[in-house]
């Protein structure tokens, strides 16, 4: 793994490149490639304001750029070097994206030495199958993490991340100050799919904004993609193709995502759908989005007839043509699928997406799982139907349906079990919540402290 320290010395003469020379005001900056103890050449350096700067051999960048005195500057930087994180996989080069904010540039500051935001890890399964861990390090991870998928006014991220960003920088920030490693984020289909094979590149654009950010932040995303949850943002077009036009769209979403993202330490996984759903055995189905949940439809159908087909046979065929696009396009960050967990609700259920010869694509199960008021013991028998020899997270968890208690028993009793839990994160801090004065704040307030107050002992898990 390497690291990136950069020195920013600020105003200092140079002479130009005239026959008379004549003194000018200018800033530099000097990257250095920490491991290898030398300036590293190539950096491309990029202010907000579409500056482009690229490192000489010696790592360095001068330049007098007048419009930017008197203000503080960010530049996001990209450097390849000739080093993997992956342990499983190591390719030739490696990019690596990082950010460096100087203070206001004027001519009476001194040289400042700033380092870059800690380079993250790629996370993989161990080798054994059975946990995570820091690809380089091989030390363990555990999840620990908030879904974000909605705001208080139950806006989705692409509904504001153009126009109200320094929001989306806020509650990142709010989110690892309670103590979270991961993100979920929900991508939807119609924000990312402008016709059935044309991407849209601006939403693209801001999800490597995203992401970049979450570099920064010492973040890792859950990518959850494929949404459809506000209906009335679904193209007809998309309502009107056939299922096997359907998911070529979907394999084309998933390749440009991952087009975006392939680079990045900080993608923790794909997730390929939020809880998609298999039709029934009698009769074919008519809609694609199943029952709402409020204002949203979380729930999603990959097929609406199965035409001679298994259940099983439907779920295979999708999961191995949208992990063969991804994988085509990046082949070092985890896959997997959140589900419904089914044996929660039926006795004798099977895992479905998780099954052996069904889900094999897929490095980890992910589960959705709201214990049950007096059932805690039922819930994690429900839970030990998905441990089928992978990773196991449990990537939605909230007291929805029993107390803050009995949640948190659940999750002590699942330990044994998994290797991550992810929360949820609306936007509004503990305080914030709390000074809302109703049930619904008070609840989630009482819920964010339990979650902050538990981030040591699940980061800290010794097994």
């Amino acid at each position: 793994m390497r690291t990136i320290a950069a020195i920013l010395l600020l105003p200092a003469p140079i002479l130009a490149a005239d026959p008379q020379p004549v003194a000018k005001e200018h800033s530099e900056i000097r990257v250095v490639d920490a491991a290898a103890g030398r300036g590293a050449p190539l950096v491309e350096l990029e202010t907000g304001n579409a500056l482009l700067f690229v490192t000489d051999n010696a790592g360095h960048v001068t330049f007098n750029e007048p419009a930017l005195r008197d203000r503080e500057v960010c530049f996001e930087g990209t450097y390849t070097n000739d080093s993997s994180g992956n342990a499983a996989r190591t390719p030739r080069a490696t990019t690596t994206r990082f950010s460096i904010r100087s203070n206001s540039i004027r001519s009476n500051l001194r040289p400042v030495r700033m380092a870059a935001t800690p380079l993250l890890e790629f996370i993989r399964p161990s080798k054994d199958g059975m946990h995570f861990v820091r690809a380089a390090s091989g030390k363990r991870f555990v999840v620990w993490g908030a879904n974000y998928d909605h705001d208080d006014a139950g806006r989705l991220i692409e509904d504001y991340w153009d126009k109200e960003w320094a929001t989306v920088v806020e509650d990142f920030g709010e989110i690892k100050a309670l103590g979270a490693n991961v993100v979920r984020v929900h991508l939807q289909l119609a924000k990312f799919m402008d016709t059935a094979d044309r991407p849209n590149k601006a939403n693209l654009a801001r999800l490597g904004k995203l992401v970049r950010l979450t570099e920064e932040s010492g973040l890792y995303l859950d990518l959850t993609g494929l949404g459809c949850y506000h209906k009335k943002d679904v193209p007809s077009w998309y309502d009107k193709l056939s299922e096997a036009e359907r998911w070529n769209v979907q394999e084309r979403f998933w390749q440009a995502v991952a087009g975006v993202c392939k680079a990045s330490p900080a993608i923790f996984c794909y997730d390929l759908m939020n809880e998609p759903i298999l039709p029934g055995e009698k009769k074919p189905e008519t809609e694609w989005l199943a029952a709402a949940f409020g204002d949203k439809y979380f729930f999603q159908r990959i097929s609406l007839n199965l035409d001679g087909r298994t259940r099983d046979g439907v779920a295979k065929a999708w999961i191995k043509k949208l992990t063969t696009a991804i994988r085509k396009i990046d082949d070092r960050h985890m896959i997997t699928v959140g589900v419904i967990p089914w044996a929660h609700e039926f006795k004798g259920a099977k895992p479905d997406f998780n099954a052996p010869g069904v889900g094999d694509p897929l490095d980890f199960v992910s589960v959705h799982m709201y214990p049950k008021k007096g059932d805690v013991e039922g819930s994690l028998a429900a839970l030990k139907v998905y441990a089928v020899g992978k990773p196991l997270v449990i990537e939605e968890i909230f007291p929805l349906s029993c107390s803050i208690e009995e949640a948190g028993e659940f999750i002590d009793g699942s330990r044994k079990h998994c290797d991550g839990w992810i929360s949820f994160y609306w936007g509004k801090t503990i305080e914030e919540n709390e000074k809302a004065g109703d049930i619904k704040g008070a609840i989630q307030a009482k819920w964010l402290r339990y979650f902050r107050a538990k981030t040591a002992d699940i980061l800290n898990d010794k097994r």
